[in-house]
């Protein structure tokens, strides 16, 4: 049923996680369908590859941000 209503209205994302300012995950309220952006910012099928490169930045964002916080 709730596939349906995606069918009919499209998908409602909402943010399930950060990964740096730019680049966030999305999961459908109503099926759970994952999204996130790419490269260019357009929404694309979260794959595990894709998930992989995003645990991979989201890992070397912190850094780099933690390390710019401790040196300032």
């Amino acid at each position: 049923m709730k596939k349906l209503i995606c069918q009919i209205f499209g998908h409602h994302y909402a943010v399930s996680k950060k990964v740096t300012h730019h680049i966030k995950e999305y999961q459908c309220i109503h099926c759970g369908k994952e999204v996130t952006t790419n490269e260019t910012g357009d929404l694309s099928v979260l794959t595990p590859e894709r998930q992989e490169i995003n645990d991979t930045l989201k890992t070397i964002y912190q850094r780099r941000h933690c390390t710019a916080d401790h040196a300032a």
